[in-house]
C-alpha cells in the first residue's frame, strides 16, 4: 500500500490538535495537513462534559473547538476513528490499525492522557464509566433520570465536578476516596471540608478514608463494596481517579519520556521533527523554573496553537502560564502556576472559604495563586509569580483583590 505524504501530520485529534491546526495556517495557508484521532469527534472541549453542559450553560453544538467547515475551508484532511499504531522517527513515517502508512515532514504527539484503571475484580464490567470522552457524557447523561443513584470511585478534579453535575439533574450521589477530602492535591483541609459541608447538604454522601476492593452486576445494576466493609448498591458507576498520559508512541520511537514526552522550550521532543502539546507534554514551565506535565483545558490549548506556529517555523519559545478552573456549586475557582497542597499556603479571605485568593508558597516566594470566587485577576497573579521575590504573609494581604 503506498504511502501517502503530509508536511504536517496531527496524532490525537483533541482539543491540542484542533488549535495546532490554527496555529499551522496561521503561518503556512497551503501545506498540507492530515490530523489523526482515536474518537468519532472533530476536536472538542472537555471541560463542558462536567461542568457546562450539565448545568445547561452550552449545548453539544458549541463544544467543538472549530466549526466544521474550518478542515474543509482550510483543505485540513482528517481521519477519525483510527487509531495510530506506529511511528518510525528514522523513516519520518506513522501507520495506523488499518494498515495505512503516512510520512511526514513535522509531526505533533497530541495523544493526551488515557484513564486510569482500577485494579480490582469486577472493574471492567460493561457499564462501568471510567469517565473521560464525549462518548461517556453522552451515555451517562442518558442514564442520569431525575432519582436514579450513581457511586463515584474519586474525590480529584473529576469525581468533584461529576457528583455536582450528577446532583444537579436529581441523581443521587455516592462518592468514595481514600484521602480525608476532596481535591487533596489542590485544596487546603479547611477550604476542602467546607465545601464536603455544602456537598453533603446538598444530599451527595461522602465516604471519605476508604476505597472499593470488588464491583459485581446484577439486575443492570452495580454493588461496591469497600476495604470498611460498605456495600452500596447504585444505577450508575463512574471511575475519575485520573489519566496517564498516552506516551507510547514515543517510546516506540525512541523519543524521551519521563511523566509524559519531554520536549523543550520549542515544544520540540528528543526529535526535532516531533512536537509534542497538551496533556502528555512534560514541557519546561519558564516563570516556575522546572519541567511540568499539566492536565488543563488551557494548556492544551495554548500548547496546540503555539506548537502549530513552530512546526510552520515561529520557532517561539513558550513561556505562556496557563490556568485552571472548576465550580463546585457556588464556589468557582481560577488557578494559575504550581498549586499544590504541599506548599505553604497562606489565604486571604474575605469571606472565609467563600471569597478570597490563596497563595502558594515554596521559599517564601509565590508559586501558585488560586482566586476563589473572585474574578479577572489572573494577570495579576500571573505578575505575582513571575516576580519571584520573597514576601511574607502580610504583603500578601490584600494584593490581589
Amino acid at each position: 500500500m503506498a504511502t501517502r505524504h503530509y508536511q504536517y501530520i496531527l496524532v490525537g485529534g483533541g482539543l491540542a490538535c484542533g488549535a495546532a491546526l490554527r496555529g499551522i495556517r496561521e503561518r503556512d495557508g497551503s501545506g498540507t495537513i492530515l490530523m489523526l484521532g482515536n474518537e468519532a469527534y472533530l476536536p472538542y472541549d472537555r471541560p463542558p462534559l462536567s461542568k457546562k453542559l450539565w448545568l445547561g450553560k452550552t449545548t453539544l453544538e458549541k463544544i467543538f473547538v472549530n466549526k466544521e467547515a474550518f478542515y474543509s475551508d482550510n483543505h485540513i484532511d482528517v481521519e477519525l476513528g483510527v487509531e495510530v499504531t506506529g511511528l518510525d522517527a528514522a523513516a519520518k513515517t506513522i501507520t495506523d490499525n488499518r494498515g495505512e502508512t503516512y510520512s511526514y515532514d513535522k509531526l505533533l504527539l497530541a495523544t493526551g492522557g488515557q484513564p486510569k484503571h482500577l485494579p480490582l475484580p469486577g472493574a471492567d464490567l460493561p457499564g462501568i464509566c471510567y469517565y473521560r470522552y464525549l462518548d461517556d457524557y453522552k451515555t451517562i447523561r442518558n442514564q442520569a433520570k431525575e432519582g436514579s443513584s450513581a457511586m463515584i470511585i474519586g474525590g480529584g478534579f473529576i469525581g468533584s465536578e461529576m457528583a455536582v453535575a450528577l446532583n444537579t439533574v436529581g441523581v443521587k450521589v455516592t462518592m468514595i476516596f481514600p484521602e480525608t477530602f476532596i481535591v487533596p492535591r489542590v485544596f487546603p483541609e479547611g477550604l476542602a471540608l467546607s465545601l464536603m459541608a455544602d456537598f453533603r447538604a446538598k444530599g451527595i454522601t461522602i465516604i471519605t478514608e476508604d476505597v472499593p476492593i470488588s464491583f459485581t452486576k446484577a439486575g443492570g445494576r452495580f454493588l461496591t463494596r469497600t476495604k470498611n466493609g460498605q456495600a452500596i448498591t447504585t444505577d450508575m458507576l463512574l471511575v475519575g481517579i485520573g489519566i496517564s498520559p498516552a506516551q507510547q508512541l514515543a517510546e516506540m520511537a525512541g523519543l524521551a519520556t519521563d511523566n509524559g514526552i519531554v520536549v523543550n522550550q520549542y515544544l520540540q521532543s528528543s526529535d526535532p521533527n516531533i512536537y509534542a502539546a497538551g496533556d502528555v507534554a512534560n514541557f519546561p514551565y519558564q516563570a516556575l523554573g522546572k519541567s511540568m506535565r499539566v492536565e488543563h483545558w488551557d494548556n492544551a490549548l495554548s500548547q496546540g496553537e503555539h506548537a502549530g506556529r513552530n512546526m510552520a517555523g515561529a520557532d517561539a519559545p513558550f513561556s505562556y502560564m496557563p490556568y485552571f478552573y472548576s465550580d463546585l456549586f457556588d464556589f468557582g475557582y481560577e488557578a494559575v502556576g504550581e498549586v499544590d497542597n504541599r506548599l505553604t499556603i497562606v489565604a486571604d479571605w474575605q469571606q472565609e472559604n467563600i471569597t478570597g485568593v490563596l497563595y502558594y508558597l515554596q521559599d517564601e516566594m509565590v508559586r501558585g495563586v488560586m482566586l476563589c470566587n473572585v474574578w479577572d485577576k489572573l494577570d495579576a497573579a500571573r505578575e505575582l509569580i513571575k516576580q519571584g521575590e520573597k514576601v511574607t504573609s502580610e504583603q500578601l494581604r490584600g494584593a490581589i483583590k
